[in-house]
């Protein structure tokens, strides 16, 4: 099955989940920039979820790109996986009015922590797919960064009943992680690319 449509509703969803969230931050009341003051914790929430989910279409792209074909398993762990960074604006504003407050957080991390799974089930699918020789299955290889992602959110979300603080913290530390486009799939073709 080509791939053409999924990569064209992905991108669709992912641009929708970027209009919901920049809708959610609203102007402040004063006219002076001590009115901005209020809005510093927002704009980080804000700022925080749409890097996690330009990293998302960021690696996406990547992935779509070096496989070749898409199976019906793949299609469903694709909605899988937009299913819940669908759930991040809704996090985010729940995080926003509740600043640093234990359940939101916890609540935060477990959608990241679901949209991690979805995601390396999503790039196990299109292994499955490609073969364990493809391409895509050898840049992949065990996916530890993405392992260790999903480690570091099951620690958050436990740490955010005792120090929300400190959970955001390791969110955080998993987008530094990630901020940089995962260069495995990229180099793995210009490689593949160089020797045709």
């Amino acid at each position: 099955m080509a791939k053409g449509r999924l990569e064209a509703f992905s991108d669709g969803v992912i641009a929708i989940i970027i209009t919901i969230m920049v809708l959610e931050l609203k102007a402040p009341q004063g006219t002076g920039f001590d009115a901005l003051r209020a809005l510093v914790p927002t704009f980080l929430s804000y700022v925080l979820s749409f890097v996690y989910v330009g990293i998302y279409w960021n690696n996406h792209h990547h992935m779509l790109h070096a496989a070749q074909s898409v199976s019906g398993a793949a299609l469903w762990a694709n909605l899988h996986l937009l299913f819940w960074l669908s759930l991040i604006p809704f996090v985010t504003a729940w995080m926003d009015e509740n600043h640093v407050a234990s359940a939101p957080i916890a609540l935060y991390g477990g959608v990241l922590l679901m949209a991690a799974i979805a995601y390396y089930n999503l790039a196990r699918c299109l292994v499955a797919t490609a073969g364990r020789d493809s391409a895509l299955a050898v840049a992949l290889g065990r996916d530890v960064k993405g392992l260790i992602s999903i480690v570091i959110y099951a620690i958050g979300i436990a740490l955010s009943f005792v120090h929300p603080r400190a959970a955001l913290a390791l969110y955080v530390l998993v987008a530094c992680l990630w901020f940089v486009p995962d260069r495995r799939i990229e180099r793995r073709l210009t490689d593949a690319g160089t020797r045709a």
